[in-house]
């Protein structure tokens, strides 16, 4: 029996979709950019995705790469003294710190995992979306982007994918939405077009394109899928595989406390919490993963010991804004209703959502500077 005939149809969130049909909508096309036009030289399929060239005497468009950021592309923004002193505290750390080489342990590759990892942070710039890109589009909101990454979490979960799956295709999400207006009917559309291109990427088995089809209740058609795949990876010249998972690093982090499970396993929540809050769009995969496993550690009763220091690469200090953060999402009034929540209140999670909120109702409470800095 195939997984379409098995399968539990995901209901699309009203706040998403309206009363409407879901189709892509790229709202303009660069004139630097006529090869996306070219590839759909068949009017027929222009009308089908909404591809239109951009004139560049039409002031009412707005370009999402117009939009400066703000704020610091990367958080967090420390001074230079601070930047300085935890510069040197890692590097002392990094200098004297013995650490342990398992040969045996291949799933971490000892051998090249040094060269994995500068290759990977290498990578972590280019891959970033702007994280004010919100400012750029006419009709959808942070809200609502938050709305379409919690039903693609339930997206992911019903069809039993893998963990970087779920991250790469919201950082395909974000990226084309940095480059592209798209108005609110058709925000879904970008969301499962992203999910079956990082399937791709990812799934020995990935679900076939009538199973999105069927995953969205025949919201859209399999063309229209088709077609927003072809726009999406033109829009994002094919940058696809060198997005890496904070995933990634919480390996590399866990080997400070042997791998420990409960750590483990709570870290991944708030790791997932962070795709629910924009505000961690400017940091980088290792930082959010740094983050979720201070957090988790804190929670947990733990330290940030000088083996999590030289495997992450970050001193307490510099991880205790991303804390708070995460803290002030777990206590949001509608949290419990998010799928993230439901998902980990599992007993397969060692019921790690309703364990950390639960101590964030216990222990965190903001006052004074730190008020301030969160509402930044």
């Amino acid at each position: 029996m195939s997984r379409q005939e098995t399968a539990v149809p995901v209901i699309i969130p009203t706040r998403v979709v309206e009363e409407k049909e879901i189709e892509m909508d790229v709202e303009h096309v660069e004139d630097s950019e006529p090869e996306l036009v070219d590839m759909l030289e068949d009017k027929d399929d222009q009308d089908m995705v909404g591809v239109q060239e951009t004139r560049t005497n039409d002031e009412s468009i707005q370009q999402p790469e117009a939009v400066e950021s703000k704020s610091p592309r990367v958080w967090p923004d420390i001074d230079t003294e601070k930047a300085m002193r935890h510069y040197k505290e890692v590097t002392d750390i990094q200098r004297t710190y013995h650490d342990e080489v398992d040969i045996f342990d291949t799933t971490m590759v000892s051998e090249y995992s040094d060269e994995i990892f500068k290759y990977m942070s290498e990578l972590e710039d280019d891959m970033m979306p702007n994280p004010d890109y919100m400012d750029g589009q006419n009709e959808i909101t942070w809200s609502m982007r938050q709305t379409l990454v919690d039903w693609l979490l339930q997206v992911h979960l019903r069809w039993h994918m893998l963990p970087e799956t779920l991250w790469i295709a919201i950082n395909i999400v974000d990226r084309f939405l940095t480059r592209r207006v798209v108005s609110l009917v058709k925000l879904q559309l970008v969301g499962v077009t992203a999910m079956f291109i990082a399937a791709k990427y990812e799934e020995i088995l990935a679900p076939s394109v009538d199973e999105f089809v069927f995953m969205t209740e025949n919201g859209y058609t399999k063309e229209e899928i088709l077609k927003g795949e072809r726009i999406v990876l033109q829009t994002l010249d094919f940058k696809i595989s060198q997005y890496c998972s904070p995933y990634s690093w919480m390996r590399k982090i866990s080997k400070a406390d042997d791998y420990d499970i409960q750590t483990r396993t709570l870290g991944k929540f708030l790791a997932e919490v962070t795709l629910l809050d924009h505000r961690f769009l400017r940091c980088k995969p290792s930082l959010v993963a740094a983050v979720a496993m201070y957090s988790a550690r804190k929670m947990l009763g733990g330290d940030w010991n000088e083996a999590f220091v030289y495997q992450s690469g970050f001193v307490a200090e510099h991880l205790e804004t991303g804390h708070q953060w995460i803290c002030e999402k777990l206590l949001e009034d509608n949290f419990v209703q998010q799928y993230a929540c439901q998902k980990y209140a599992h007993k397969k999670f060692l019921k790690a959502s309703l364990f950390a909120i639960e101590w964030a109702k216990n222990n965190f409470s903001i006052r004074g500077e730190d008020d301030m800095m969160l509402k930044k």
